[in-house]
C-alpha cells in the first residue's frame, strides 16, 4: 500500500492517459493512481480500464457522468483519497506539462522537508516554461502578481496545478466550501491553506506546453480568477471563507 496518491482529472485524453500512467508508475517511490473521467467522448475511460488489468492495486478509475470542471474534479478526487487513507495527495495533469518525473521532489518536500503543501512551480526560480507562447506566459507570471498583490501570500505561482498536500491540509480546509472550478480553484485551494497557517514550499518544476490533445483554457476560466481573488480577499476579511 503505497502512502501516496496521484490524481489526473480527464476529458479527452485518450492521446496521453496511458503514457502518463506508465510514466508516473515507472518511478523508483510507489505512486498510486485516481483517474478523474468526465465522461470523455474518446474513450479515455476505456483505456484506463485496459489499463487496469495490469496494475489492479495501483489504477483506479472514478468516471463522472458530465464535464463538470477542474475543480470538482480535484475535490472528488480528493474525498476519495481521504477515504482511502492516503496520506500525501497530489494533483498532475494528464498530457505531459507537469513531468511525472518531479512527483517525487514534491514527495521530498513534504515527507522529509516539512511542508504541509509544496507546489510545482514554474517562477520560482525565474521563468521555466516550455512552448508557450509569449502573451500565454505573461498572463500566467502577472495573474500570480496578482494574487500576491490582494491576497498577501508570497507564493511566485498561485494559479500551479501541479501540487502535493498532506492530508491534513485537505481535512481542514472544508472542501466543501470550495467555490470555483478553473485557475481561481488553484488559487482557492493555495489561500485556504495559507489562511490556515500550514507551511507552503515551492519546488522548482519546468512546466512544458502539452505536444498532444486540446488545451480546456477559456475566457470564462480566467475571468474566475481575475474576480475570484478579490471575493476570496473579502470572504477572508469578512470571516466567511
Amino acid at each position: 500500500m503505497s502512502d501516496c496518491i496521484v490524481i489526473i482529472p480527464t476529458y479527452n485524453e485518450i492521446e496521453n492517459i496511458e503514457s502518463i500512467i506508465r510514466a508516473v508508475f515507472s518511478l523508483q517511490k510507489e505512486f498510486h493512481l485516481l483517474i478523474v473521467d468526465d465522461n470523455s467522448p474518446d474513450k479515455t475511460a476505456e483505456k484506463v480500464k485496459e489499463l487496469q488489468k495490469e496494475f489492479p492495486f495501483q489504477l483506479f478509475l472514478s468516471q463522472r457522468m458530465k464535464k463538470a470542471g477542474l475543480g470538482t474534479a480535484y475535490v472528488h478526487g480528493f474525498t476519495w483519497a481521504l477515504e482511502h487513507q492516503y496520506e500525501y495527495v497530489f494533483e498532475m495533469d494528464a498530457d505531459f506539462s507537469h513531468n511525472p518525473n518531479d512527483l517525487e521532489k514534491l514527495y521530498d518536500a513534504c515527507h522529509n522537508q516539512g511542508a504541509d503543501l509544496a507546489i510545482g512551480s514554474r517562477y520560482v526560480t525565474g521563468v521555466n516554461v516550455v512552448n508557450w507562447p509569449l502573451s500565454r506566459v505573461l498572463l500566467s507570471y502577472f495573474a500570480s502578481v496578482y494574487v500576491r498583490m490582494i491576497t498577501g501570500m508570497k507564493i511566485m505561482d498561485a494559479t500551479a496545478g501541479f501540487i502535493c498536500y498532506r492530508r491534513t491540509v485537505l481535512e481542514t480546509i472544508q472542501l466543501n466550501r470550495i467555490k470555483f472550478i478553473g485557475y481561481a480553484f488553484q488559487i482557492e485551494m493555495k489561500y485556504r491553506a495559507f489562511a490556515q497557517k500550514y507551511t507552503i514550499k515551492e519546488v522548482p518544476v519546468i512546466f512544458t506546453d502539452r505536444t498532444k490533445g486540446q488545451s480546456k483554457m477559456s475566457g470564462a476560466i480566467i475571468k474566475e480568477a481575475i474576480f475570484g481573488v478579490i471575493s476570496l480577499k473579502i470572504r477572508k476579511i469578512f470571516n466567511r471563507l
